[in-house]
């Protein structure tokens, strides 16, 4: 039998910020999907207080038949919002995304970074009380990137929680307050992220 995680024990307060690290298969991932919903725990509860809007896999929520137009009107159908909220927003999304010209493209036609620009600028167009990323924002070019990490850095100003799975250890330190360290489903270290961090590189060094 194989557990992903294994008596994984983390309270994250309001507008707290959180980096998960730790190698590949350590279990990051699963947690995130957990608290979001999509898997079940196996035994022990999550309790989540908030709106959750999750950025865990590259294209989740997207039709790769269908145009940009279409998916983000279904993308955000599938994060709860109306029809008439999404033209509301309609703009700023593809303004953020930066993908005018290709509004008229299937979805599959475009790289993973344009997946990346298109799901992130629908997914932040509102303030959600936890905001989690997994590792998604990798596959963009570094000017998104800061683009980004302005926006999550507002959001995060502004009261949301934030979960973030990355490898980039200086991102964690960037947009996050506290860290937990899993390796191979255990929680080897969590606190202070400038604590956690550097105990981590010096042990994978």
């Amino acid at each position: 039998e194989f557990l992903a995680l294994q008596d994984v024990n983390l309270k994250v307060k309001r507008g707290e910020s959180w980096g998960l690290i730790g190698v590949n298969g350590s279990g990051k991932s699963t947690l995130l999907k957990s608290t979001c919903g999509i898997l079940k725990p196996y035994k022990g509860s999550i309790r989540i207080n908030g709106s959750i809007a999750p950025l865990i896999e590259l294209g989740a929520g997207f039709d790769y038949n269908m145009t940009a137009r279409e998916n983000i009107f279904l993308n955000g159908t599938v994060l709860g919002h109306s029809r008439k909220f999404m033209q509301e927003h309609f703009d700023e999304i593809v303004d953020f995304a930066e993908l005018h010209q290709f509004l008229d493209v299937p979805i599959k036609n475009f790289s993973s970074g344009m997946q990346a620009r298109l799901g992130f600028a629908i997914a932040t167009m509102v303030r959600p009380d936890i905001l989690v990323v997994d590792e998604i924002l990798s596959v963009g070019d570094y000017q998104f990137q800061q683009k980004c990490y302005e926006r999550m850095g507002q959001m995060l100003s502004g009261g949301t929680t934030l979960l973030y799975v990355s490898h980039d250890i200086n991102s964690v330190r960037q947009l996050c307050d506290h860290a937990i360290w899993i390796d191979k489903g255990n929680v080897r270290m969590s606190g202070l992220v400038e604590e956690v961090t550097t105990e981590y590189m010096h042990m994978n060094q």
